[in-house]
Parts: structure tokens; C-alpha cells; sequence
């Protein structure tokens, strides 16, 4: 796949560092804004220059009444509304015929509206301020009512007269929340439908890039005296992507094939009462691999690499999570068998843990890193379509996923749904730790069914 070099000039004058600060802090600020004229005059928008106070048309051709001009800009950013002479007798309308402006800078919230009035005045709304309104409405609307109660002849005790409040929000809030839920359930199912239908056709696009992170980082892993950049591709607070590069070398990666060898066998999935089978819809090789932590003074290979894995986990989860009762690293391979095959490895779309957006269990996932070792010539991606995340392997690189809320302790709710894309040419060799959550010696990871349910629990019912 064909890069872009960077200009040798810009290498030059920029260290890599400094790029990633750059671009990093570009995404984050980058805001995206509509504007709607309804002044019943054209106007036209300018930025504003910080420094120089120089005016930078934005809007070609002008707004019209009744127009909408998208805006893309960055926080902090200031822009002028200057309304423009009317064309049948050129003036404008402001006092003395003259023209009239307002102004507005882009805040960090999101959804960013700017209406443009009557008078040519600026009103600048954004999801943060809208819902501000709406509880404002909501509880002067009550507020009313309760007033009303005061001044009436019959008022009732006071007690009374502030249940009545009470109640008249609690029922404007619940109805707000419906509608709100209704919206969002609504909208899920739109993007669930539309990331199906595009799922085959993305996986066989060999030229889709890796998705550009929102952000990146530095991990410092203090045992290995190493700084790994982290590619932070979603971070919502149930649902986390972040991709780390050089997270594993050759060596630990031969350790791990090694020890997966003579153990390999066709990988299972769960079968939705409990147990595992095998399908279609996961086709693969793989290896349950245990590690000898008595053996990690010693520097065994394969409990270094699975220290560094707790480590990160632990870098982004505030759980401290613990080697005890974890399940074992799994090796995993694919083999590609040419573009005529009709049934080629992959790995249909699936969640690792529970991605209902329900009460997390203990005892369950929470959180997945995959770490590649050998990447194939051609397929082998892996797709978090909810997320319209797409990942190319990139050999000793990893990619982490956690599908739990630490604070609320609820479930992903299919963001972190993923498919491992069919390998065409070559092999794709990965390692996987699947990390849990209230595992310990006395309750290891197998003494769970796959639906999360204990054994014991599940012979007493």
C-alpha cells in the first residue's frame, strides 16, 4: 500500500514529536459548525485573524435567507456575521442605512449552531446549551404552576405545594428522557443496519486505510524502560480502541508459537447455552498458552509479554487488575488460501464480552488485547464496524479494546463489536488475552460458563 512521504524540507524543520503534538491537538480542537441564516438579509462570514485583527472570507458565495453554510474550524477560533446591501437598492439595513455585524467564537461543546436573527444578531447554540434550555423551560413551566397554586384561594400547605413541584418535574424529565432514549434507539439501529451492509465490501477493499486515531499518546512501560506511541481511536467511557505500536518483538512472538505448536486445533465459539462449538462463522487455528509466572524472574519470554499486557490494561482501567485466575494467552492463526476461496479464515462480526449495555458480571471480559505477529500480504483486518473503526495489522503492534464503564460498571452497547476480515495471501498469526474482571485463584476464569454464568450457580438452579 502506497505512503505519502513527508517533503523533506518539512522533516526537517519539524521533529517527529512535534508532528504528533500538532496533529493531535488539531483533532481535538477541530469543530464542525452549521450556520442558518434567518435575518431575512444575505450576509457573509469572516474569520477573524487573532493576531492581526485580519478579516478571511469564509462563505463563497454569500448566505441567502433561509440558507445553511457548514463551517469547519477549531475552539477558540472568532468569526464575523456582516450582513450585505441588499441588491434592488443596494443599502443595508441597519441605522442610517448601514451594514450591520455580530460575532461568534467556536466553544468546545459539540453540535454547534449559529442562528442568525432578525437584526443580523447572533444566537449561538451547541447539545451543552440546547439541553440548559430545555431543563430551563421545563422548571419555569413548573414553577409557574406552583405560583398559581400560591396566590389561589384554596392554596394548599406548602408541603403539598413543593410535591406538586416535584412531581410536575420528575414527569417533564422522564418524558424528556424518553423521547431522548427513542432518538438514540432509533439512530443505533440506522448505524447497526448501515455498518452490516457495508461490513463484506470494507473487508474486501484492500486500499481502506487504517482509521485516523483522535488523538495520540505516549505509554511509558517502566519493566522494559520503553515509550510506545498509542493510537487512541475511540474513548468513550463503556467503550475504549486504542491501538499501541512495537508492543512485542520476534522473540517473544517465536516463544509464543512455540509453546502454540503442538496444541493447536479449530478455534470454537461460544454456542449460547453455556458451552462452545464449533462454526462458520469463525474460521481459524488456535492455542491455549499457560504461563509460568514462577518463571518471570527468571525472564520468561512469555510472562514478560503478559506482564506488559496487565500493565497497559492497568495503565487505562482503574481496576488493578491481577495475573490470578486470568485465562491463558491464546495463540491464534489464520491462513489465506488465495481470492478463490469460498470459505477463507476470518472471523464474522462478535463481541468478546457482553456488549448489551447492561449491568456488568463479575467474572466476566472487560476488556481484549490482540497483539500480531505475523500479518498477511493481503487481508486480515480487523473492523469495529458500530464504530466505523477499521485497523490494518501491523506486525508487533497491538490493539486494545475494554468494553466496560469503570464508573457506572455498565456494558459496551456494540461499539466494540468486531470481525477479524478474511486473510487472502499469507498468514496472520496473533496472540490474544481476553482480561476479567473479579477472577481470582479461588474463582478462576474457568469455572465460568460463556454466558458468564458460574457452574456451580448454574447446577443449583
Amino acid at each position: 500500500m502506497m505512503k505519502h512521504p513527508i517533503p523533506k524540507l518539512l522533516a526537517l524543520l519539524l521533529s517527529p514529536v512535534l508532528l504528533l503534538l500538532i496533529a493531535s491537538n488539531a483533532q481535538d480542537t477541530a469543530r464542525s459548525i452549521q450556520i442558518m441564516n434567518e435575518s431575512s438579509r444575505r450576509v457573509e462570514v469572516h474569520w477573524v485573524h487573532p493576531d492581526t485583527g485580519e478579516m478571511v472570507l469564509q462563505s463563497t458565495p454569500d448566505i441567502l435567507h433561509g440558507a445553511n453554510f457548514a463551517l469547519n474550524s477549531y475552539i477558540g477560533h472568532t468569526f464575523e456575521v456582516r450582513e450585505l446591501p441588499a441588491k434592488k437598492t443596494g443599502v443595508c439595513g441597519g441605522e442610517e442605512e448601514s451594514c450591520r455585524v455580530d460575532y461568534f467564537t467556536v466553544n468546545s461543546n459539540q453540535d454547534q449552531v449559529i442562528m442568525i436573527r432578525d437584526g443580523v444578531e447572533v444566537e449561538h447554540t451547541d447539545s451543552k446549551t440546547i439541553a440548559s434550555q430545555s431543563a430551563a423551560t421545563l422548571l419555569d413551566d413548573c414553577k409557574s404552576t406552583a405560583k398559581q397554586q400560591l396566590r389561589s384561594d384554596d392554596a394548599e400547605d406548602a408541603a403539598s405545594i413543593l410535591d406538586n413541584l416535584a412531581a410536575c418535574v420528575q414527569r417533564g424529565i422522564a418524558q424528556e428522557i424518553e423521547k431522548a432514549n427513542e432518538e438514540i434507539a432509533f439512530q443505533a439501529t440506522v448505524r447497526k443496519d448501515m455498518a452490516a451492509l457495508v461490513e463484506n465490501y470494507t473487508c474486501a477493499d484492500e486500499t481502506v486505510n487504517t482509521t485516523e486515531a483522535k488523538r495520540t499518546e505516549w505509554w511509558d512501560d517502566a519493566p522494559s524502560r520503553k515509550r510506545r506511541k498509542v493510537s487512541v481511536m475511540i474513548d468513550r467511557p463503556a467503550s475504549r480502541i486504542h491501538t499501541i505500536e512495537n508492543f512485542l518483538n520476534a522473540e517473544e512472538c517465536a516463544a509464543v508459537e512455540a509453546a502454540a505448536k503442538p496444541l493447536l486445533h479449530d478455534a470454537t465459539v461460544a454456542d449460547g447455552s453455556g458451552g462452545s462449538k464449533l462454526s462458520e462463522s469463525r474460521k481459524a487455528k488456535q492455542a491455549g498458552i499457560k504461563v509460568h509466572w514462577d518463571k518471570e524472574e527468571e525472564g520468561d519470554l512469555i510472562a514478560r509479554l503478559s506482564r506488559r499486557v496487565y500493565n497497559y490494561v492497568n495503565h487505562v482501567l482503574p481496576f488493578d487488575i491481577r495475573e490470578n485466575g486470568q485465562e491463558d494467552l491464546m495463540s491464534i492463526q489464520y491462513f489465506g488460501r488465495g481470492p478463490d476461496d469460498e470459505a477463507p479464515d476470518r472471523y464474522m462480526p462478535h463481541c468478546d464480552g457482553d456488549c448489551t449495555g447492561l449491568d456488568f458480571k463479575p467474572g466476566n471480559r472487560m476488556a481484549t488485547i490482540v497483539m500480531y505477529c505475523d500479518v498477511p500480504e493481503v487481508g486480515g483486518a480487523t473492523r469495529f464496524r458500530n464504530s466505523n473503526v477499521h485497523i490494518n495489522p501491523k506486525q508487533y503492534a497491538a490493539t486494545f479494546f475494554s468494553y466496560i464503564d469503570p464508573e457506572t460498571m455498565k456494558m459496551d452497547s456494540g461499539f466494540t463489536e468486531h470481525s477479524g476480515c478474511p486473510v487472502v495471501e499469507g498468514e496472520k498469526k496473533i496472540v490474544t488475552q481476553w482480561v476479567r474482571l473479579g477472577v481470582d485463584n479461588e474463582n478462576p476464569w474457568n469455572s465460568f460458563n460463556t454466558l458468564g454464568v458460574k457452574y456451580s450457580d448454574a447446577a443449583n438452579q
